[in-house]
């Protein structure tokens, strides 16, 4: 079973990824969902499906909460937002909009994630990410 820090570990070996929209191999490109999904990958194996093809404005277009209905799916919803390390966070632009933003908690201070013009990188959790912070979800069987 894998630890958080199995998670982190995988997560910060993306890290200088180039950002590449629907993207999701390491070293050559990825977006938020394809970091996530390649740390799946570097933990679990094979994904337990893939996304369908999205644009960049997704969640302005169509109002739905896609990414939480697909960690729902195959993660561990986690309570109250109290995240720890290795758990994914999801974030919201604004109050009336989807979520659209992933990325991987490294402890409560930082997070790894994918960004549109910047590589895969680590940031601090500022008060401006935790304001926006929607959904915490945990990898299955995190020790």
């Amino acid at each position: 079973m894998p630890t958080p820090s199995d998670i982190t570990a995988a997560a910060r070996g993306w890290i200088g990824t180039p950002y590449r929209h629907q993207a999701s191999l390491k070293n050559a490109g990825c977006d938020c969902l394809g970091l996530v999904r390649g740390v799946w990958r570097d933990v679990y194996g094979d994904e337990p499906e893939m996304p369908p093809a999205y644009s960049s404005d997704w969640a302005e277009a169509s109002r739905d909460e896609a990414l939480a209905l697909a960690g729902n799916r195959h993660l561990v919803p986690v309570p109250d937002l109290k995240f720890r390390e290795g758990d994914v966070l999801l974030f919201r632009w604004k109050p009336h909009l989807p979520a659209k933003h992933a990325a991987i908690a490294v402890n409560d201070h930082c997070m790894v994630h994918a960004h549109d013009g910047i590589a895969v990188c680590e940031v601090s959790l500022s008060p401006w990410w935790l304001r926006r912070l929607a959904f915490v979800f945990r990898f299955p069987n995190v020790l």
